[in-house]
């Protein structure tokens, strides 16, 4: 049995939940945080919000800003060559992929069909990237982004023959790996709001004409399956350091390679 480091004499089983030295009960503070010792519970325990953990979000805006840019370009910019508009110079599709545009499966994640179709994509990007991003970092949170989108294009391809642009894929993608981290954080996502949310979404996915079926179920499955590698496997594993990221990035890499393979 340990004694009190203050009080030698002490046999005690408890000790301080900061430092881990003994302490007997005329030494014990409570807190909110269990047990201290008198030295540790004269400090101020530091608080850690999402923002502390991992700064401020830029890659969010910045992606919200690549977004913008593209479709007001498409809206407002010129034809591309005997293409037509950005949007359809850029958008996914069978065909494209058989012409050998291979990078529509990239452009087509940034680009709108109306201001309504971006603000509501923008509007989901800012909210879970300035939650998802602090907490994994902007080189994690960037992986899942792409990931998400490349699996949401490979999903459009899979379900229909017609083209599609939007931001929507990555956003699912965002979703799901939003709801990985809550759950491996203890968190209830039904009392967060997201379950909900993405209850709703799933639902006019599946009722709404012309939304993009394979694309969202494509990015949601993609997302969800870099937020395990990248929190589940990656904190719960023994792995190689930067391991988990290059499983990540292994996924995107075999949705483009499906995608070329099947429809290029």
């Amino acid at each position: 049995m340990e004694v009190c480091y203050r009080h030698p004499k002490r046999e005690t089983g408890v000790s301080c939940s900061n430092c881990g030295r003994p302490i007997c009960p005329d030494c014990m503070t409570s807190t909110s945080v269990g047990m201290r010792c008198p030295e540790c519970a004269r400090q101020s325990t530091k608080v850690r919000t999402m923002r502390t953990l991992g700064g401020d979000p830029v890659l969010t805006y910045v992606l919200i800003a690549i977004n913008v840019v593209a479709s007001l370009g498409s809206s407002f910019g010129g034809s591309v060559g005997n293409s037509g508009s950005l949007t359809d110079a850029g958008d996914l599709s069978r065909f494209s992929m058989a012409s050998g545009d291979y990078w529509t499966l990239v452009t087509s994640g940034f680009l709108h069909v109306s201001l309504f179709h971006l603000l509501s994509n923008v509007l989901a990007l800012w909210i879970l990237g300035t939650m998802l991003e602090p907490i994994l970092g902007r080189w994690r949170f960037g992986l899942v982004y792409f990931v998400a989108l490349l699996c949401g294009s490979l999903g459009v391809l899979v379900y229909s023959a017609d083209p599609s642009v939007g931001a929507s894929g990555a956003v699912f993608g965002l979703m799901g790996a939003t709801l990985v981290v809550m759950r491996n954080r203890g968190v209830n996502p039904m009392e967060s709001g997201l379950g909900l949310w993405l209850g709703l979404n799933l639902i006019i996915t599946f009722t709404i004409p012309h939304i993009s079926i394979g694309g969202h179920i494509g990015g949601l499955i993609g997302g969800a399956l870099a937020g395990l590698v990248l929190v589940e496997l990656g904190e719960r594993r023994r792995l190689p350091r930067y391991a988990p990221e290059l499983v990540c990035a292994a996924i995107g890499v075999a949705a483009v390679a499906v995608s070329i393979a099947q429809y290029g």
